[in-house]
């Protein structure tokens, strides 16, 4: 080639990702396609080979999910003893919880074979794929879909395994594994022969140490949470409160075109009962007198680069999560944003429908036209009143004004507004606000804690592990 052709071909490919690959590779590897040799993936396996990676059969089992047709979700029960771990609870470090669907017992025996234990690693491995998690003694009794593949450690610490396989090197290398076009998946094959850097056993075990404390500031948040919600209840007596058994009931034509129902659903008596329970408090308002927001976001225009969307699968009892599973959108200045500060309720979905936390994160986000934004007006803590929704008292203002059947189930900005809320005395609100804000700040820790044990590994695998268990000392130093 000559040099006017050279310095032609480099401008054409300036920008691009190049990569030359030899014809033996290729046959090697059995892969065709160009996302397989992307230069980044291809320096990660060199780099993980250069310091001496193993396959992962090599230090673990696998079991694969049942088919999706030997558990329908119409067999979800109420009975929370047997979870269901579904591919989407599977996210990077941990398993999603604030979701969680269960399953009958005689399902969960006749399934057994695919039961979890303490330890197990899964991986998602059909739709978002290379995402793991650890399943741990509060996961369980658990079966998993077919959707993820369960990882069984044998000669690897498992919060180890869990960690690198979420670092830079372990996720590129299980991204650059999935197959196909429209439904990508990863296959046992693609698991078997990734490549696994095998840390010494001091610095498994110091990531072993940072994942468990995270684990304990995760559980510390969730108290926190709980307790919040508790005190409200006790303020307002509704912790062992029952409401009046009624089989039969009478409602007058003038109470339905009220209320413009005709659903019996709608009037059930227990809805009433709770509603004069809240009178009887004292400051019992119309929600909708009392913000100066109440409105749906709408379909975002999706981009590479911009603000956060908040969908409703990000929006969980007490929290608005935002991580790696958050796309991003372009938004004009005029359009309704997210800010710190605000109420967000799921307006939509069944399992879904009514959740709703405080956005106590500091960049604004968009909604999507599945989320409301409430925005209180003052003497309304934003946080006290998502404690309200979450609880007995909002709850079930969700089911009687929620609209439509079959799975389609929707509640409207103007049903939220009708919604009877207690304006609490100040002090109960702080106190409220205060136990929320520290759930909020632990769960933040313990993202903190994990984000540094991926840091440590990846130290390791580019310098060495004497540089990373440093960095863990210099972290718990903080």
């Amino acid at each position: 080639m000559s040099p006017f052709d050279e310095a032609r071909y480099a401008r054409l490919l300036k920008g691009l990702e190049v990569a030359e690959v030899r014809l033996s590779q290729l046959e090697f590897s059995g892969r065709l396609d160009s996302e397989y040799y992307r230069p980044s993936h291809i320096g990660a396996e060199q780099l993980i080979l250069a310091r001496g990676g193993v396959a992962l059969s090599s230090l673990c089992d696998f079991i694969i999910g049942p088919f999706g047709s030997a558990f329908s979700v119409e067999h979800y029960t109420n009975d929370r003893t047997y979870r269901y771990i579904r591919g989407k609870d599977v996210k990077p470090m941990s398993l999603a919880e604030g979701d969680n669907v269960f399953m009958p017992k005689a399902d969960f025996e006749r399934l057994s074979k695919y039961s979890l234990q303490v330890g197990d690693v899964l991986t998602s491995v059909v739709g978002t794929l290379g995402n793991s998690a650890l399943v741990e003694q509060q996961h369980l009794p658990a079966i998993f879909s077919c959707k993820s593949t369960a990882i069984r450690t044998r000669k690897i610490r498992p919060r180890y395994l869990v960690t690198y396989l979420n670092c830079k090197y372990g996720r590129s290398l299980l991204v650059r594994k999935e197959r196909g076009a429209v439904q990508k998946g990863l296959n046992l094959e693609d698991l078997r022969t990734l490549s696994v850097y095998v840390a010494g056993e001091s610095l498994q075990k110091g990531i072993e140490d940072i994942h468990l404390d995270a684990g304990l500031a995760r559980e510390k948040s969730k108290d926190q949470l709980q307790n919040a919600e508790a005190h409200l209840l006790d303020a307002l007596d509704l912790g062992v409160w029952r409401p009046p058994d009624a089989g039969i009931f009478v409602r007058n034509s003038r109470d339905v075109f009220t209320a413009k129902r005709l659903d019996a659903e709608h009037f059930q008596p227990r809805f009433k009962a709770l509603a004069d329970h809240i009178e009887v408090a004292g400051c019992c308002e119309n929600l909708g007198d009392w913000l100066t927001e109440c409105q749906r976001g709408s379909q975002p225009i999706y981009s590479d680069i911009g603000l956060l969307v908040v969908n409703s699968k990000h929006v969980l009892r007490g929290e608005v999560r935002l991580d790696s599973d958050n796309r991003s959108a372009a938004h004009d200045d005029d359009d309704l944003l997210i800010h710190h500060g605000d109420v967000l309720i799921n307006g939509t979905g069944v399992g879904t429908i009514g959740r709703a936390a405080a956005y106590l994160h500091a960049d604004p986000a968009i909604p999507d036209n599945h989320v409301t934004i409430l925005r209180p007006k003052a003497g309304l803590d934003s946080v006290f009143l998502s404690v309200f929704l979450n609880s007995m008292a909002g709850q079930w203002q969700v089911e009687q004004r929620l609209r439509g059947s079959s799975g389609q189930i929707e509640i409207y900005p103007t049903d939220i507004t009708q919604f009877k809320v207690w304006i609490a005395p100040t002090e109960i609100q702080a106190d409220i606000r205060r136990g929320v804000e520290a759930s909020f700040a632990a769960k933040q820790h313990a993202t903190q804690l994990l984000e540094a044990a991926k840091r440590a590994v990846e130290i390791a695998i580019e310098d060495s592990e004497a540089a990373a268990l440093r960095y863990l000392e210099a972290f718990d130093e903080r």
